[in-house]
């Protein structure tokens, strides 16, 4: 939970001149990422091998004129961007619904926009477009009511309804995760978060254990009792989400997942069942990372990964070459680069100048380390198959593209608070 800053000071700090500063162009916030796209161009090339068909120099390029990207945005006043906030969430929303009609389909999955020059992925520009408007909603309101809820979730239900029906259930899950985070993070009360995330739980009880529900319904609506003013209507709403969820869930798993979805849960808790179809990434994946042993077999020297043996490596299974070609202490100096870049991201939310600046750090750092977690979780058997990229190495200009953006305005934060503290 973070501290709220008075309105006077906020006046104040927003009068104060921030000096140019060349010193953030070699800011950890910024070397960190820079530092891992090098890295992960060096694995594409040895994933992918042939120059000509490599995407490891436009990953690297794409790397590079994101650092400056960042950088220069680190210049921009946030609050000046307040306006085109809105106009920014409409268009985002627009291009999510065009992909239903003119979207690119890939591996069953109709997710990119052709605009000639370029092609690019709307669901990645909708997880920036989320946190930013979420934060412009939540600016200087604490939710402790369920009429505060109202506007926040609407804004982030609609790019997570067409983002859900793509299909992209992992994108779909990231904008569910740095919902909850921001909301938490604007006061409101870890029970509701709680009841939110159980349904998740209650999904899978009524699909597996169904007598289960008989005791843990009941504890929804003790949550939801311990946790509002309104001791009955709060409990009664909190019963009948659970219930409708588990009313709902047969039909969103016949008709919502497509069936590589379906075999990707099911063959998470047993990728043996098919060893040579869906459960094969998963298989390959660790027989690669535990091939690594401790210092790896070396950049480019990876026999699994030279060889492909493990499809789509350079993006979604990208930490599964870092741990064969670099072994455990390069996976621990990837994980060590990652902690470092979130704990300075949460130190940064926690000193913000203002709530809205301070919503849009904490939305950005929830969606990188949801990411990095379910990414890793996923190359070392510990999750299933969702199409969550490792932010910063797997491969996708979109992704790289946004990421970097997400850091130059989180430069432009930093830059300011530390300049109010001088």
């Amino acid at each position: 939970m973070f501290k709220r800053i008075s309105l006077e000071k906020k006046r104040g700090f927003s009068q104060k001149k921030v000096n140019f500063n060349k010193g953030f162009l070699f800011s950890p916030i910024l070397l960190i990422p820079l530092f891992l796209v090098v890295i992960s161009g060096f694995l594409i090339k040895s994933i992918q091998g042939d120059y000509s068909v490599s995407n490891y120099l436009s990953h690297i390029l794409t790397g590079f004129l994101g650092y400056f990207l960042a950088f220069f945005l680190s210049f921009i006043p946030l609050d000046s961007l307040r306006k085109y906030l809105i106009p920014f969430y409409l268009c985002t929303l627009i291009s999510l619904f065009l992909i239903y009609f003119l979207g690119i389909s890939v591996s069953g999955a109709q997710r990119w926009l052709n605009l000639g020059i370029f092609s690019f992925q709307p669901s990645e520009v909708a997880k920036l477009s989320t946190v930013l408007t979420l934060a412009l909603v939540l600016d200087k309101k604490i939710i402790s009511t369920i009429r505060d809820l109202v506007l926040p979730l609407f804004v982030a239900i609609i790019p997570w309804l067409l983002v859900f029906f793509q299909p992209d259930l992992g994108t779909s899950l990231v904008l569910l995760v740095l919902t909850a985070v921001m909301l938490y993070w604007s006061q409101m009360p870890i029970e509701w978060i709680l009841i939110f995330i159980f349904c998740i739980f209650t999904s899978i009880f009524y699909l597996n254990l169904p007598w289960v529900l008989i005791f843990w319904i009941p504890l929804i609506g003790y949550l939801a009792y311990r946790s509002s003013k309104k001791k009955v209507i709060f409990p009664v709403l909190a019963i009948s989400l659970h219930l409708f969820v588990a009313k709902f869930t047969p039909i969103l798993w016949q008709y919502g997942l497509k069936e590589y979805q379906k075999d990707r849960l099911i063959l998470f808790l047993d990728p043996n069942r098919d060893p040579l179809g869906g459960g094969y990434h998963l298989l390959q994946s660790k027989i690669a990372i535990g091939s690594g042993g401790l210092f790896g077999s070396g950049l480019l020297r990876g026999k699994l990964t030279n060889l492909q043996f493990i499809p789509e490596q350079h993006t979604d299974f990208i930490f599964s070459a870092l741990g064969e070609e670099l072994g455990f202490l390069g996976c621990i100096m990837v994980l060590f680069s990652f902690f470092f870049l979130i704990k300075k991201l949460i130190n940064i939310a926690k000193s913000a100048r203002s709530d809205f600046e301070s919503l849009i750090v904490i939305g950005i750092a929830a969606t990188f380390l949801f990411q990095i977690i379910i990414n890793i979780f996923m190359t070392i058997g510990l999750g299933p198959v969702t199409g969550i990229p490792l932010p910063f190495m797997s491969y996708g200009r979109t992704s790289l593209v946004i990421n970097f953006i997400s850091i130059g305005f989180i430069l432009s934060i930093f830059k300011r608070s530390r300049s109010l503290k001088n």
